[in-house]
């Protein structure tokens, strides 16, 4: 259900995507579409025959203070979609307003991966970015979020504005995994609870998860240069964490450990996007 404050905030870019996805024959198609303001999705591709790859875009590039964007996603049983972005979502900075984004997935008894290029916040953004994924009882998901507060390769720092995070991930309706954290003043980039000085934060969910599962993605998060990672299972959930200092290096930890866990997830070897080759 999309929330009231955001849709009537008053400013900026009220826009919303929502997308169905069905197993219709061989293959899943994108079996409906509805699309207000600057959001839109590209054609499907099917680089790996029964699976739907789709882009979602945001044509104007950039998110400002005001700005609403609502992502609504629905999988039925036995389809199965990958979404990407073709590139970096940035958030500038604010007059004044909060800008907001909520993602909303349903997946009912299919698969969705949720694979999106990084998020950038410029100083002085006011964001509030929501994620809520239903699961149906044999659904399966994996999902990331990869976050830069500031750009630390021109050494900028989020030093003002806020950024609220919050991820709720369900299955038949009882919570698996609830996440918040809340950067308003310089100080919670440094903290323990914080950033601990890193600029660059990311979150890869995966499930149905089991031990097994997590001892293959372990080796990938020793020996990171710059940063750390961190692995744990939780109601059947993986859940890979790194901070660090390049959201290329997340991307790559995250495109590697999705390489090897997409067949003990999905039952499927991994076939990435094409627009990860350009």
């Amino acid at each position: 259900m999309i929330e009231a404050a955001a849709i009537t905030q008053g400013e900026g870019w009220q826009a919303e995507l929502t997308l169905g996805f069905s197993r219709r024959g061989d293959k899943t198609v994108l079996s409906s579409r509805r699309q207000r303001g600057p959001l839109a999705v590209q054609r499907p591709f099917y680089p790996e025959g029964e699976v739907c790859h789709a882009y979602v875009l945001h044509p104007p590039g950039g998110v400002v203070g005001g700005d609403a964007l609502h992502l609504h996603f629905t999988v039925e049983p036995a389809a199965h979609a990958l979404l990407t972005t073709p590139g970096a979502t940035k958030f500038y900075r604010s007059a004044g307003l909060q800008a907001q984004q909520h993602q909303h997935f349903h997946v009912t008894d299919g698969c969705l991966e949720w694979l999106p290029q990084e998020n950038i916040f410029f100083p002085g953004a006011k964001i509030a970015l929501r994620s809520t994924i239903h699961l149906d009882t044999a659904a399966q998901f994996i999902g990331w979020e990869i976050h830069s507060l500031g750009r630390p390769v021109i050494a900028e720092l989020f030093t003002q504005g806020s950024a609220l995070f919050k991820t709720a991930l369900y299955r038949d309706g009882k919570p698996l995994l609830l996440d918040r954290l809340l950067i308003d003043h310089a100080q919670a980039l440094h903290t323990a609870a914080g950033l601990r000085g890193q600029p660059v934060m990311a979150t890869l969910l995966a499930t149905p998860a089991s031990v097994a599962t997590l001892e293959a993605v372990r080796p990938y998060c020793q020996g990171i240069t710059d940063g750390s990672a961190g692995v744990t299972l939780l109601n059947g959930v993986l859940v890979v964490r790194y901070l660090g200092n390049s959201t290329a290096q997340a991307q790559r930890l995250f495109r590697h450990i999705w390489q090897h866990i997409r067949p003990l997830v999905t039952g499927r070897p991994a076939v990435p996007p094409r627009i990860w080759n350009t």
